[in-house]
């Protein structure tokens, strides 16, 4: 083997070990910047919460629960076999949200709302900090009103104050779309905003006023 042809070989060697070196390097900062994709910064990135997220989870538990409370009335008050309907329909739509928005709130480590704070808002109960004041929500006299009604007086009781209720979800979602900033909760509130808006539509026709 000629002298010229080991100094090729040797030269040769020497580049593909600085080449290494130099992917090596490469692969090390991007993988610590988390800029790349599939990496862990991005991924943590993709499922980050904020505090408007907790608010919404938070504030939407007993809303959704106060409107499964009204909803599950109908069927032994009301005299609408389509107002009976609508309940159905709303019990089935949002209870299993109400099971998502906890599991969120337990896998953030937040208090998860707990029941008898449906009324905050309007009955002077104290529930949690941030929860008075939330749009659509029924006071005590409503709901007792309602529990008491029967026949074409439910209905439109019914229906009247569940257009409030839900005007008062759209807001909530309305929010947590244009403040959230987990992914989950805004396509959540997305479906509220277009399923209760129909139903909003819906009821106003039932109540003669579409």
């Amino acid at each position: 083997m000629t002298t010229r042809t080991l100094a090729r070989r040797a030269a040769l060697v020497a580049a593909a070990a600085t080449a290494v070196l130099a992917l090596t390097a490469c692969g090390g900062e991007t993988s610590g910047s988390g800029t790349t994709a599939g990496a862990p910064g991005a991924s943590a990135t993709a499922t980050a919460h904020n505090a408007q997220d907790v608010r919404f989870a938070q504030g939407m538990i007993p809303h959704h629960r106060q409107a499964l409370e009204m909803a599950r009335l109908a069927a032994g008050r009301a005299s609408s076999a389509r107002v009976k309907d609508l309940a159905a329909r709303i019990e089935k739509a949002q209870d299993p949200e109400i099971r998502t928005m906890t599991g969120w709130l337990r896998s953030w480590g937040e208090q998860v709302p707990t029941a008898g704070m449906d009324h905050s808002a309007h009955s002077g109960h104290t529930g949690m900090p941030g929860m008075s004041g939330m749009p659509g929500m029924m006071g005590d006299d409503d709901m007792t009103a309602l529990k008491k009604a029967h026949g074409r007086a439910f209905d439109t009781a019914f229906l009247s104050l569940m257009v409030e209720h839900h005007r008062g979800a759209v807001e909530m979602a309305g929010t947590e779309r244009s403040k959230g900033a987990y992914g989950p909760a805004r396509r959540t509130a997305d479906d509220i905003v277009t399923a209760q808006n129909a139903e909003i539509k819906e009821m106003k026709k039932l109540l003669g006023a579409g």
